[in-house]
């Protein structure tokens, strides 16, 4: 994934027991547990269902979930903490302009469906007049900059990032965007025949809820499908867009203009405020894209466009209408692509709006009640221990030659850590949140965020910056920065847990710490120097073997069926499964340090080696809805969890030797088909 590049988005651990606490303030998150493993398995014939395979049958998926693992677990557990955060918020009076009063008012206008309701098609009333006056080019120009203030996602994106080859400075970039279907192949491939027409149905639907008679609401949503067709055809896939040089395509901010003269770009960027300058230049990620959309805007009449654009504009704000519009947003997007029977309850979609919209307002209520100061310290030792084993790696590498560690060892040198939570807040006190207006709320935070971004252009590129909120149950690589990041949310069990041995811990949350730091070696972070700009400082020789090593954990992932006829996608995954085999590595080495001059205890008959992967294993434990399978499997660059929860072991000899298997056994993979690289 581009920047910031993301980790856990597919965990999969929980306990048998149940995940809310008698106090909702206070749940008790999931916990590494022998209870979840299966011993009628045999650990040399499936060690994934070994480790978790009792968790797999006492853990259906609940009806508003599309899977459940640990990632579903950990969250739902973080989830109950926030609902009795917000609710605490919501229920008193507070210093108006305070992040309580924020968070307070914001969760409560959320969770007033009546007023919501009452509403109707009001609050999208002036962006749909707009929509239906526009009468030219330089109209369709100003209503999609308006649309694009308030974060709403047409045609394409265009924002500020930093630079990837001048990374301490913020630029222009545009990329392609404005498709409502998960990727291009769904409007194309013949087996997504079906999620096509469901797709015509929804907008369809989605139109006769706004007004429209049937027939022309079936006219118009055919126009919708048509429109984002043709947009899809000059798009990148998934696997493309991981190609982090490819997507880097430096030019004049002029020379694009030129590229799409059917699109008044001048007027475009002049309604969005961006000019001087620093809005001179632009990093354009696919050229072709924009080439594209020329065309259709050439070809394609003003009404087809003005159809477009209001349907995105009802797809993008349906959460927060009135009921029959979000209602049938999920019924498509929720239940016909993913599977999911039922919606979230609505304290949990409201507390999620506010952690996406104010995160780091909400945030900073989760870390005082939340956040042990222990955690970031246990943390920062336990980092330590894995990035001395990485720097030793490093400077032993048998495969890559002098010129390159050199350069490698000067990079990780350059490499740290952010724990926890931002040292310093984002500042929200110019966002205006009411009491009793939910739309004006989302509207609000939605153009602070555009603002905020809008206004680091030209600017120093602050590598404090945090992407994530606190609560999250997630990790990421930032490549322009050199840094990994740990949200408060996954430093607790299973992945951290204090009262559990260090071999849990290696094994959990120590992998997480390896993964995060592999991922700036992996496929795509090799290509980042110490200072994070894209260059190629690899020899043409130690390229190759790299390419050579990788490509076995291609051919290692496009063996593995995760549905019939349907097989993971080694090239679409490769750099979570590099880092995977990476973090696991590390961190089992880390481990053996660290039990060097102690007694092994064995601890529910198990080993510490046994216990390290094991709990690695439990991490990935996952089940999921075979729609919402079929969907990630062409989206996601991340392997399914059982996949994950073998795909490092079995490349690493210390598996085998701690649970005995033996060529002939199903888990053996020879010698030869192991991927070494880090």
């Amino acid at each position: 994934m581009k920047h910031p590049r993301l980790l856990l988005a597919a965990l999969g651990l929980a306990t048998v027991a149940s995940l809310v606490a008698a106090d909702p303030a206070k749940p008790v998150a999931p916990r590494f547990s022998p209870g979840n493993m299966d011993p009628t398995v045999d650990p040399r014939k499936d060690f994934a269902h070994f480790a978790w395979g009792a968790w797999a049958k006492a853990n259906p998926i609940p009806a508003d979930k599309s899977r459940w693992g640990a990632f579903n677990e950990l969250d739902q557990y973080n989830q109950t903490a926030l609902k009795g955060i917000l609710e605490s918020a919501a229920a008193k009076s507070h210093e108006p302009g305070s992040i309580e009063q924020k968070v307070g008012d914001f969760y409560a206008s959320a969770m007033d469906t009546a007023a919501i309701d009452a509403a109707g098609l009001k609050p999208i009333a002036t962006d749909l007049a707009q929509v239906a006056a526009i009468a030219s080019p330089a109209d369709l120009a100003r209503t999609v900059a308006d649309l694009h203030n308030q974060q709403v996602a047409v045609l394409f994106n265009l924002g500020v990032a930093p630079d990837e080859k001048n990374s301490v400075l913020n630029v222009l970039q545009a990329n392609q965007g404005g498709l409502s279907l998960p990727s291009k192949e769904y409007y194309f491939a013949p087996q997504y025949e079906k999620q096509r027409t469901g797709f015509v149905a929804h907008v369809a639907k989605m139109f006769e809820l706004a007004g429209d008679a049937p027939a022309t609401a079936a006219g118009g949503a055919q126009t919708v499908f048509e429109v984002e067709k043709s947009l899809a055809n000059n798009a990148r896939t998934p696997i493309e867009l991981r190609d982090s040089l490819a997507n880097y395509n430096k030019m004049a901010t002029a020379d694009l203009v030129a590229k799409v003269p059917a699109f008044p770009f001048a007027t475009y960027l002049a309604e969005r405020g961006i000019g001087g300058p620093a809005a001179a230049g632009i990093i354009v990620g696919q050229p072709k894209f924009f080439e594209g959309l020329q065309e259709q805007l050439a070809a394609r009449p003003l009404g087809d466009w003005k159809t477009y654009l209001r349907y995105r504009i009802l797809r993008a704000d349906a959460p927060f209408l009135a009921g029959p519009f979000e209602n049938e947003r999920f019924r498509f997007y929720g239940t016909e692509l993913q599977g999911t029977p039922a919606q979230e309850p609505r304290w949990q979609r409201a507390a999620r709006t506010v952690d996406g919209e104010i995160g780091e307002a909400l945030g900073q209520l989760y870390v005082a009640q939340y956040y042990p100061p222990e955690a970031k310290a246990r943390m920062e030792v336990m980092i330590h221990n894995i990035v001395a084993v990485m720097r030793d790696r490093l400077g032993q590498l048998e495969w890559m030659t002098p010129a390159t560690r050199q350069k490698a060892l000067a990079k990780f040198d350059r490499f740290y850590a952010k724990v926890g939570h931002p040292e310093k807040w984002r500042d929200y006190s110019t966002v205006k949140i009411v009491h009793g207006d939910y739309f004006a709320n989302i509207r609000a935070a939605n153009q602070f965020e555009d603002k905020r971004n809008l206004a680091k252009l030209g600017t120093k590129v602050d590598k404090t910056e945090w992407f994530m909120s606190p609560p999250t149950v997630n990790a990421y690589f930032d490549p322009t920065a050199n840094n990994i990041n740990f949200p408060a949310g996954i430093l607790q069990p299973p992945f951290f847990d204090f009262t559990l041995d260090d071999a849990v811990n290696y094994g959990g949350i120590g992998a997480v710490i390896g993964h995060e730091i592999t991922h700036g070696f992996d496929d795509q972070g090799r290509h980042y120097d110490g200072d994070g700009n894209l260059s190629e400082w690899w020899t043409d020789a130690d390229a190759k073997e790299f390419q050579a090593r990788a490509q076995k954990v291609i051919d290692q992932f496009d063996g593995y069926e995760v549905l019939p006829g349907v097989h993971v996608k080694g090239a679409l995954t490769l750099g979570e499964n590099i880092a995977d085999l990476g973090g696991v590595t590390l961190a089992y080495e880390a481990l053996e340090r660290s039990l060097v001059g102690k007694e092994r205890k064995l601890i529910d008959g198990f080993t510490p080696e046994q216990r390290f992967f094991l709990a690695w294993a439990q991490v990935w434990r996952t089940n999921i809805r075979d729609a919402e399978q079929a969907r990630r499997v062409n989206i996601d660059p991340h392997a399914p969890g059982w996949c994950r929860a073998i795909g490092p072991l079995v490349n690493f000899q210390p598996f085998y030797d701690a649970f005995n298997i033996k060529e002939g056994d199903p888990m053996w993979v020879p010698p030869e088909k192991r991927a070494k690289i880090w």
